[in-house]
């Protein structure tokens, strides 16, 4: 991957490498204070990322960005991402409870307006066609100008997409996790022109070497609930690190997470990565990432490696699990 590769979400460009802004606000730890936090918004803008994600659960991570906003003024060099649909109970996906978050997140974002708005699970309560219908006319109103969906099925992204446009499809997506390859998401993205946006697409930090157990999670760290993090899967995820560690010395000692990011990015020019991170230090190793490129022998060879892992357990904890890769109900019943 190289720094002059541009991407498209719409018709708007964004580089291969956003900024997910989860884990500087929420689930990762002990949170930053707001100048710690709001130097690494800084170091995310001075270096050219402009994409930006996050969402009414995220913590106070909408607020923070808010608060960037008004320091910098900067806002229109933004591109603006956030969600909605999360709730205690499960997904609400009412046109009542979307136009109320979307309001509650403008006033904490501190901006009149979105560039993407996701539903950010598929709704249990009313069919999807209803949720895109109503967040279609915010569309039209000029308060967003793209919708997403995060984590639907296949036949899910088709219904929405024939009520209004999808731009993004947002999903996890790693070499620790590339289930949306075997079951029609990824060709439905392709072939309705959706770009694929990859959530913890390092696999919430596994693959970058940095953590040999789940003992090196500090207390209170949300992996820590993940099955697929257990102690007995590591030995078969540092073997991947291996191989990453390996190919990233043949690259000016291109670290794995590095590594990590080009191969996704090399998955298709549909595909951009928003890690997300709390450190300056690994902020910077991740737009690192914009430098490498990797060829053909050494794509293969990280699929290979990819393929041969079998992880005991779910990526989620249960009661996040039954939230994912569900169709919404069907309309009219």
């Amino acid at each position: 991957m190289t720094s002059t590769l541009v991407r498209k979400i719409g018709s708007t460009s964004v580089g291969p490498i956003g900024f997910g802004a989860m884990g500087i606000s929420a689930h990762y730890g002990v949170v930053g204070t707001d100048e710690e936090r709001l130097k690494v918004l800084d170091a995310a803008y001075e270096a050219g990322c402009r994409h930006w994600d996050t969402a009414d659960v995220y913590g106070d991570s909408e607020e923070l960005l808010g608060k960037w906003f008004a320091k910098r003024g900067k806002r229109d060099d933004i591109f603006l991402a956030t969600k909605f649909g999360v709730t205690a109970d499960g997904v609400d996906g009412s046109p009542e409870y979307m136009l109320k978050e979307f309001n509650q997140s403008l006033k904490r974002l501190g901006t009149d307006r979105v560039d993407l708005y996701y539903l950010h699970r598929p709704p249990n309560d009313v069919p999807i066609e209803v949720t895109v219908s109503a967040m279609s006319q915010l569309v039209k109103a000029g308060k967003i100008n793209y919708l997403g969906l995060s984590e639907c099925t296949a036949r899910d992204i088709r219904r929405a997409h024939a009520v209004h446009p999808i731009s993004a499809y947002q999903v996890e997506y790693s070499p620790l996790y590339l289930d949306i390859e075997k079951d029609g998401r990824l060709d439905v993205c392709r072939e309705l022109g959706i770009t694929v946006v990859a959530y913890s697409p390092l696999a919430r930090g596994l693959v970058t070497g940095v953590y040999t157990s789940p003992d090196d999670f500090e207390k209170g760290d949300y992996r820590l609930d993940i099955p697929k993090f257990s102690k007995g899967n590591f030995p078969k995820i540092l073997k991947l690190v291996d191989t990453l560690k390996s190919i990233g010395a043949r690259h000016s000692k291109a670290t794995p997470g590095q590594v990590t990011l080009a191969w996704i990015a090399a998955q298709g020019d549909n595909v951009v990565t928003i890690p997300g991170t709390k450190k300056l230090k690994y902020l910077r190793e991740n737009l690192g990432a914009n430098n490498v490129q990797l060829d053909a022998n050494e794509i293969a060879e990280i699929r290979a490696a990819a393929n041969a892992i079998e992880l005991d357990g779910d990526r989620y904890p249960d009661y996040a699990m039954v939230l994912v890769e569900k169709d919404s109900p069907e309309a009219g019943k």
